[in-house]
């Protein structure tokens, strides 16, 4: 009769852990949850500060747009639901086991020793894996984004936790362990910034040249070619630098992500007709017959 009575009571005990692990999975699983949620609706927020065209063309350009940011952080949430439900089915399994006399001694430091000898072996895969998360978590690049790693550049084909695969522009695929990953610039998120120089004649009137440039190139984030790319209108910077016979302008652009090299090749011909139809003159060469001298 008592050994029947200790059986129940082992057995009532083990109810008891398995309904605390389910309870603490719930509670767990709603905080990720709303974790998960809040972070979906800060993503949503990001772009706040900019004007509503800004944010449009930054969506679709994909560097801040929130579907993708909802995708990631749902990812991120998944593992972390998966990792708690492990951790607590091994918390469960041993705490029975301990209930039932099993010895643990021997299974945990049998456990030790092979965690040990794991860890000493598989020490880089763990870094890769832990910086693949970190690098889901904070949201550092994407599929299709144009990146920066080290001296490779390429566009990210894949993302795993462990390999991030890259295409370079001659086609070459590069695999880049995500815990070799030191420093990474993002082309594709945010947005993009180009300077346009723009050499003219050093005794030419800049107030005049700025102007001539301000009309030429001031409104084409308004025309419908360019209003899908360009942020806002380009800014003559004005003069830049001067030497010898050349005095340099340089004209701003602001675009979405990796798509400054259309209105950079526009607002260089755009500049090069205006300049022309009015009469500004090119950079004075030195030793060039007729050419006046520098100012």
């Amino acid at each position: 009769m008592g050994a029947m009575a200790d059986i129940w009571e082992k057995l009532l005990l083990s109810v008891i852990v398995i309904v605390v692990a389910l309870l603490t999975r719930l509670v767990l699983r709603h905080v990720i949850r709303r974790s998960v949620a809040a972070l979906v609706e800060r993503g949503r927020d990001r772009n706040g500060d900019l004007g509503a065209k800004a944010r449009s063309i930054l969506a679709r350009a994909g560097g801040l747009s929130a579907e993708r940011h909802r995708q990631r952080v749902e990812t991120l949430g998944s593992l972390l639901r998966n990792v708690v439900d492990v951790v607590l089915i091994l918390v469960v399994v041993l705490t029975i086991l301990a209930t039932f006399g099993v010895p643990m001694g021997p299974l945990i430091a049998s456990a030790g020793v092979g965690g040990v000898a794991l860890g000493f072996g598989a020490q880089s895969l763990v870094k890769d894996y832990l910086s693949g998360i970190f690098m889901l978590a904070e949201d550092q690049f994407g599929v299709g984004d144009l990146i920066h790693v080290g001296d490779l550049k390429g566009t990210v084909q894949e993302v795993t936790l462990r390999v991030t695969k890259l295409r370079d522009p001659s086609g070459t695929v590069w695999y880049v362990r995500n815990g070799e990953i030191l420093t990474l610039g993002n082309v594709s998120q945010g947005y993009s910034t180009a300077i346009v120089e723009v050499p003219v004649a050093i005794d030419e009137d800049p107030e005049r040249v700025q102007s001539v440039l301000r009309a030429a190139v001031g409104t084409m984030a308004e025309e419908p070619e360019w209003s899908e790319v360009l942020l806002e209108n380009p800014t003559v910077l004005g003069v830049d630098s001067m030497s010898e016979g050349t005095m340099v302008l340089k004209i701003l652009l602001k675009t979405g992500p990796d798509q400054q090299w259309g209105p950079m090749r526009e607002a260089r011909a755009r500049a090069l007709r205006a300049l022309a139809a009015e009469g500004v003159r090119g950079p004075i060469l030195p030793g060039v017959p007729g050419a006046r001298p520098g100012v």
